[in-house]
């Protein structure tokens, strides 16, 4: 049976799974469906329609599910949907997706949102992901598993973040950033391999070290990065049996398609739907005003 305090606020629509607890001052708005076992410690807001599975924790002052911040949004019934164990700590906010994507944004099981993180519309965070303080997350990002972001760091609309990745704080991700790799500074640049999370996550030495054999070949010369070299490293990783590890493939794949079919570095990019004229009615509005 589910714990509702007495100042908080739960919409008759709302559905609350077995042993939920809604501490105080808290607010369950129409359209949310919280799974078995979630806990909102006080003072939050989780607003509709959105979803959530078991076990997820929030902390005072997050505010899950809102409607999203961009202009092409028009109040259609986009969503929310979440798994399960994770945990969203204080100030938190995490927005609905947009009619010109797919309209949902997802965050899979088993990730910290530390303090202050926010994660836009049509964004998806997938499992075993630690996000720090005040990381920032535009609209239309993926980030792939087992990833772990500074803080601080903020990751520009339609970028991608590879599995296994490591990111150092205060990180500007303007382009796709690589799997298995730790990166860092203002353009995110690839600094070497993420050995520590890797075997954190069980990953083989073997794995592992032919990992590093491909750092060497792809990024330890850092005055010779360029979309030609970084081809040529790639042709010599096919065919000199590194790219028999599975990992290695996905990097190999990773980086192919970044090379051969993305919009400044972000593959995600060329999947865009929206249009100027999504925005007009906001600038014409203005423009009219301006003129009075």
């Amino acid at each position: 049976m589910s714990a509702i305090h007495p100042t908080a606020h739960v919409d008759r629509s709302a559905e609350l799974g077995r042993d939920a607890y809604i501490g105080p001052f808290c607010q369950v708005g129409p359209g949310v469906a919280l799974g078995d076992g979630c806990r909102l410690i006080g003072h939050c807001s989780i607003l509709g329609p959105s979803s959530f599975g078991e076990r997820n924790t929030f902390f005072p002052m997050c505010a899950i599910g809102g409607p999203p911040q961009d202009l092409k949004y028009k109040g259609g019934p986009t969503r929310l949907e979440v798994g399960d164990d994770n945990v969203f700590r204080e100030q938190v906010t995490v927005h609905r997706g947009t009619e010109v994507d797919a309209g949902v944004t997802r965050v899979g099981s088993r990730n910290l949102f530390m303090v202050g993180v926010h994660l836009a519309h049509d964004a998806e965070v997938r499992n075993n992901v630690i996000l720090a303080n005040y990381v920032q997350i535009a609209g239309h990002c993926l980030i792939e598993d087992h990833v772990n972001v500074g803080g601080g760091s903020a990751m520009h609309h339609f970028v991608t973040v590879g599995r296994y990745a490591y990111v150092g704080g205060q990180t500007g991700m303007r382009s796709d950033v690589p799997p298995y790799m730790k990166s860092s500074g203002w353009n995110a640049a690839v600094r070497g391999v993420n050995a520590e999370g890797m075997k954190r996550w069980g990953l083989s030495d073997a794995s592992i070290a032919a990992m590093k054999d491909v750092y060497r070949l792809l990024y330890a010369r850092r005055d010779e990065q360029a979309p030609g070299r970084t081809s040529e490293a790639l042709r010599q990783i096919e065919s000199n049996g590194l790219i028999a590890d599975e990992h290695v493939q996905y990097l190999v794949s990773f980086l192919r398609r970044q090379l051969q079919n993305s919009v400044h570095g972000r593959y995600l990019e060329t999947r865009r739907r929206d249009r100027p004229a999504d925005r007009e009615s906001f600038y014409a509005t203005g423009r009219e005003l301006a003129d009075r």
